[in-house]
C-alpha cells in the first residue's frame, strides 16, 4: 500500500505497480466469484474478471432480459450461468451487484448462502450504511467487503477493452477470515481498476448520493437546462443553444480537463474566455454551496436513502421511471442533441 499525499492530506492506495494482476490471481487462485445480479455493474465486472482469467460464475433469474444478456455475453447456462440460489451457493465470494432495491428483495436467499469464510462483495455502501432500512445485517463470520468503480459498468468495460481503467474506491466493513485486504484489492485489480484508494461503507455511500445528485448527474443536467433555456429564450436556435451547452462541453472542454486539469484547459482557451470563466466561476459556486450543503445533511440524514427505497421498492416503479426518461429524452434540449450527434463525422463514415 502506498500513501499519496493530496494538498497535504495523505491517502491510501493501491497501484498496480505494488499489487499485480500476478499476484491477484495468486490471491484468489482457489476462490469462486460470483456475480449475484447482471445489470448496471454485472456485465463490465464480470467480463473483465473472466477476461482476466480468474474463476467467474454469474447468477441470474432465468428468463429475465439480464439472463438473456448473459447468454448473449458468453455465459453458458449450466456451466458458468446459474440461478441466483445456486450461483451463491457454489460461489467462495459473492459480488452482490443488484440494485439496491434488489439486494433488499433477494437478501433472505443470498444470506442462506453466506456460509464462515466467505465474501461478500458490494460495489455500493447504500445496504450496509443503512442496514437499519434495509435490513442486510451479514452473519459475523464472512468478510463484507467493497469495490466502488468511479463510473459505470458501461465505461469500467469499455476503458478495460481500451486497456485502461476506472480508478475505485474500496472499503473492508468486515474481516472474519484475515484475508479481507487481500482479496479486496486483489477484486480491485481484477475488475480493471486504475488505482484504488481508501475508503469506507459510510464514506463510499454518502460521496456517492451526494455525487449522483450533484455535479455528475442532477446538478449537471440542471444547469444544462438553464442555460438552454436561457439562451433559446434569447432568440438563440436550438442547434446553437445545445452546442455551446452540451457539445463543447463534453466534446471539446471535458477531455483537456481530464488530461491534465481545469487550469491546464483554462489555459488553452481564448484569453476572452479565461477571464469570464475566472470572474464567474466563484459566483456560481457560491450560488450552489447552499444546495450541496442540504444535500450532503439529507444525505447522511437517511432521508434520500429512504426516497429510494420507498420509491424502488413501488410494483410501478419502472413504468413511471420510463415515463420521467422518456420526458427527458422528448425535451427539446436532448432532441437537439440526438440530431447534433447524428451530424458528427465519426457517425457517418
Amino acid at each position: 500500500m502506498a500513501k499519496l499525499n493530496f494538498g497535504g492530506t495523505q491517502e491510501n492506495v493501491v497501484t498496480r505497480e505494488e499489487f499485480s494482476l500476478q499476484k491477484a490471481k495468486e490471491v484468489l487462485k482457489e476462490e469462486t466469484i460470483a456475480i449475484i445480479g447482471y445489470g448496471i455493474q454485472g456485465p463490465g465486472q464480470a467480463l473483465n474478471l473472466k477476461d482476466n482469467g480468474f474463476n467467474v460464475i454469474v447468477g441470474q433469474r432465468s428468463g429475465t432480459k439480464s439472463w438473456d444478456k448473459a447468454v448473449a455475453d458468453g455465459w453458458v447456462p449450466g456451466e458458468t450461468l446459474f440461478e441466483i440460489s445456486e450461483a451463491a451457493q457454489r460461489g467462495t465470494i459473492l459480488q452482490y451487484l443488484l440494485s439496491d432495491a434488489g439486494q433488499i428483495q433477494l437478501w433472505p436467499e443470498i444470506k442462506k448462502q453466506l456460509t464462515p469464510g466467505k465474501a461478500l462483495y458490494f460495489s455500493h455502501g447504500f445496504a450496509i450504511t443503512y442496514s437499519e432500512r434495509t435490513g442486510i445485517v451479514p452473519p459475523a463470520d464472512v468478510d463484507v467487503i467493497l469495490v466502488a468503480p468511479k463510473g459505470s459498468g458501461t465505461s469500467l468495460r469499455r476503458l478495460f477493452l481500451e486497456g485502461r481503467g476506472l480508478n475505485s474506491s474500496y472499503a473492508i466493513y468486515s474481516d472474519a477470515t484475515g484475508k479481507a485486504f487481500e482479496r479486496v484489492v486483489a477484486l480491485g485489480v481484477g475488475i480493471g481498476s486504475g488505482y484504488l484508494f481508501e475508503t469506507t461503507f459510510k464514506k463510499e455511500v454518502y460521496s456517492d448520493l451526494t455525487g449522483e445528485r450533484g455535479t455528475l448527474m442532477g446538478a449537471i443536467q440542471g444547469i444544462f437546462a438553464a442555460q438552454y433555456e436561457t439562451l433559446r429564450e434569447n432568440g438563440h436556435s436550438p442547434s446553437e443553444a445545445f452546442n455551446e451547452t452540451v457539445e463543447e462541453l463534453t466534446q471539446s472542454l471535458m477531455p483537456l480537463v481530464a488530461e491534465n486539469g481545469m487550469d491546464w484547459m483554462y489555459a488553452n482557451c481564448s484569453t476572452t474566455a479565461q477571464r469570464g470563466a475566472l470572474d464567474w466561476w466563484k459566483k456560481f459556486r457560491d450560488a450552489s454551496l447552499p444546495v450541496f450543503k442540504e444535500l450532503y445533511k439529507e444525505v447522511a440524514s437517511g432521508n434520500e436513502a429512504q426516497k429510494s427505497i420507498d420509491s424502488n421498492s413501488k410494483p410501478d416503479y419502472r413504468i413511471k421511471l420510463e415515463k420521467e426518461l422518456d420526458d427527458l429524452k422528448k425535451s427539446e434540449m436532448w432532441q437537439a442533441g440526438e440530431v447534433v450527434r447524428s451530424l458528427r463525422p465519426e457517425r457517418n463514415k
